[in-house]
């Protein structure tokens, strides 16, 4: 991805902005206008930082997951707990800040998947690596965690972590069209069947 050389300050605050206004509306309901505007940002400056608004797309959602991927290892690595204690506590997070009304915190993965993927081919590559580097973590994770004995599962590390991000994604779906968190719920007994963790 070309970024373009500027005030980094300046571009990363249209992109807080943008995770913002971006996680509420969606990307294609929102306009460059809008954002910039909310930013205090001159729109003639945006392609000073931004060649198309699809590298803006494919920049906010790199800058996104780069937040994400950090948060994870930080909660991953936690100490004093289990992996299966940890893995846990990263669901709890999720169904947490999913089932939040805060719209700054939603998961742009979930926000934005269906809608870009078609749309976007450099867009649904951002969206396939950020979310590969999720299931990388808790797979890692989870292969940890049956060599210490805390959890147990069928199958490999790597195809549970894929099972159990493809029903947090599909809850947190559903969680918006029901407006409750009952799938939230579901899909955190689901889990522990699945992780089966000793001391969680």
């Amino acid at each position: 991805m070309a970024q373009v050389s500027g005030n980094t300050d300046t571009r990363q605050g249209i992109l807080d902005t943008a995770h913002r206004i971006v996680g509420a509306k969606g990307f294609s309901g929102v306009g460059l206008n809008e954002i910039l505007a909310a930013a205090g940002v001159p729109k003639g400056s945006f392609y000073h930082y931004f060649g198309s608004k699809e590298a803006f797309g494919e920049a906010l959602l790199a800058d996104y997951f780069e937040e994400y991927l950090a948060d994870i290892d930080a909660t991953l690595a936690e100490t004093g707990l289990s992996h299966a204690e940890r893995l846990m506590n990263y669901w709890h997070k999720w169904q947490a800040t999913q089932g939040s009304i805060d719209y700054q915190r939603k998961c742009l993965a979930v926000k934005l998947a269906a809608e870009v993927s078609d749309l976007s081919e450099p867009m649904r590559l951002a969206l396939k690596a950020g979310t590969a580097g999720i299931i990388a973590r808790v797979a890692g994770t989870i292969q940890a965690g049956v060599a210490e004995g805390s959890l147990t599962v069928e199958g490999e590390p790597h195809d549970t972590a894929e099972i159990l991000y493809h029903l947090w994604l599909g809850a947190s779906l559903m969680a918006k069209i029901e407006r409750t968190d009952a799938p939230f719920d579901a899909a955190m007994r689901t889990t522990r069947r699945i992780l089966n963790p000793h001391r969680a």
